[in-house]
């Protein structure tokens, strides 16, 4: 159970920091958040943030102890 919700934690993290990364160079407009360079710096750290976690996610899941 814990490695789903990493799993599905990790992948939310990706969307939203892929999102803000996007945003944040301003590709895509809409929000007071497009064009503001502070978020094309937060983004890519939480989409790492969320490649990690999926990442141990998926290995727990394939762990024969866990």
């Amino acid at each position: 159970m814990k490695a789903w919700i990493f799993l599905v934690l990790g992948v939310l993290l990706i969307l939203v920091g892929g999102l803000w990364t996007l945003q944040g160079l301003g590709i895509v407009g809409g929000s007071v958040m497009s064009g503001v360079t502070l978020w094309a710096i937060i983004g890519p750290v939480v989409l790492i943030i969320g490649l990690v976690i999926a990442f141990l996610g998926i290995r727990q899941r394939r762990d024969p102890r866990g």
